[in-house]
């Protein structure tokens, strides 16, 4: 199957042309017709399935087709960072096309508020803003969003991690009754049914089954108590110059800092990414690490929402995530595009449950590698496990836990 199915306009065609996209991914192919029909629907699919480009397309086809003066779209992000991705996906497609863009989000100085603000009075077909900052400039009274057809959600289930639900009922009040609504998440909890039930009408749901890691990904995990982590760290990453991309996903801001100091002061090149920088650090950092500037970023998880870059070749979880879901999202930054990657994740005593929650979904016991010698004995899984009241999950059951193993689930294409 091509784009071609799609009959979208010339300039879009040359626009897919130029970008190399070729074949659609699943999400795409089952997307792209219920957008352009302008129906509702709820898109369940993780970042790197190709869903940005699963609205933008069949958006900036209606835009072609039928311009307007008037804002055509409005997308809310969570996220800065996804934000501007999504922004520079419809720079790049645009260009083609003649379709214009706004990013709107904060953390900038008053001169981006400027900026923003008579972008906005201004107009432009597409506007891609985060919750609180959109929300500021509405109640200047100057934003005018009384055309928008179609209303975008991405990464809705993070939005309302984030504590958004109230904000998006509040911007949805400032927009036409009378519109299209897509519903992007990466997971499908009660709650975001229940957003689902207030924002559209009669939608057609989507359920692209990534719930499981990508082929190419070697997993295993260490059993380690908090004081051991960042030496494990240490050991792990010396010598590890094969690696081009690494990733380290922590729960805190403050552990952000504190791992990203000792691999300084160990001499790796790392950054850190959390909400406390300024915004032009924040995009700096991730500008160098996707650059190959940098070797190693610490981040949150509410961060690492959106971040796309190909070849990291080594995810490692200083936490257990709380959600099985959250854990399949993080190891999928690395093994995209058909490539191989690691992902590791530590363990302590109180995370044990949790993880047994993951090896519930992925069908696997994940294996167990132990410490080095030199950090001493980390907490034993089995007896962890009998205090949890747990049992014995997936095919492999050797002594703990099977060995590293690539699940045969492969991904889409971005």
């Amino acid at each position: 199957m091509s784009f071609s199915i799609f009959n979208f306009t010339d300039t879009l065609n040359d626009a897919l042309d130029s970008m190399g996209f070729e074949t659609p991914t699943p999400i795409q192919e089952q997307a792209i017709p219920l957008i352009l029909e302008d129906k509702d629907m709820i898109a369940c699919a993780q970042t790197g399935t190709g869903k940005t480009a699963a609205f933008l397309l069949p958006i900036l086809h209606k835009i072609a087709v039928n311009p307007s003066p008037h804002v055509h779209t409005l997308v809310i992000a969570p996220t800065r960072e996804l934000a501007i991705q999504i922004d520079h996906q419809v720079e790049a497609l645009g260009y083609f096309v003649g379709v214009s863009s706004i990013p709107v989000y904060g953390g900038g100085d008053s001169q981006s508020w400027d900026q923003q603000k008579k972008a906005l009075i201004k107009g432009a077909d597409i506007v891609i803003a985060t919750p609180g900052r959109l929300i500021a400039h509405l109640n200047m009274g100057y934003v005018k969003f009384d055309h928008i057809q179609t209303l975008i959600l991405d990464e809705a289930d993070r939005m309302l991690d984030m504590g958004f639900f109230n904000d998006i009922i509040t911007i949805v009040d400032h927009i036409p009754k009378e519109r299209q609504t897509l519903l992007f998440s990466a997971t499908m909890p009660s709650k975001i049914r229940q957003l689902a039930k207030k924002l559209l009408q009669d939608p057609t749901q989507i359920n692209i089954a990534i719930s499981k890691p990508a082929e190419g990904i070697l997993q295993a995990a260490y059993l380690a108590h908090d004081h051991q982590k960042i030496e494990l760290i240490v050991h792990l990453l010396k010598g590890k110059t094969n690696y081009q991309s690494i990733i380290i996903f922590t729960s805190t801001k403050r552990r952000v800092s504190e791992i990203t100091g000792r691999l300084k002061r160990e001499g790796f090149p790392a950054l850190g990414i959390s909400s406390d920088l300024e915004q032009q650090d924040r995009e700096t950092a991730l500008l160098d690490f996707k650059n190959k500037k940098v070797q190693i970023l610490v981040a949150t998880d509410i961060l690492a929402r959106g971040i796309d870059i190909k070849e990291i070749g080594l995810v490692i979880n200083y936490e257990v995530p709380s959600d099985a879901e959250d854990y399949v999202h993080r190891i999928g930054r690395t093994a995209r595009a058909d490539s191989t990657g690691v992902a590791l994740t530590f363990i302590n005593e109180e995370d044990v449950y949790k993880f047994m929650r993951i090896e519930s979904l992925l069908e696997t016991e994940i294996h167990k590698s132990p410490l080095p010698e030199h950090l001493g004995e980390g907490p034993k899984y089995e007896t962890q496990k009998r205090k949890s009241g747990g049992k014995r999950y997936g095919r492999n059951r050797g002594k703990g836990g099977g060995r590293g193993r690539r699940n045969n689930k492969s991904r889409g294409r971005k």
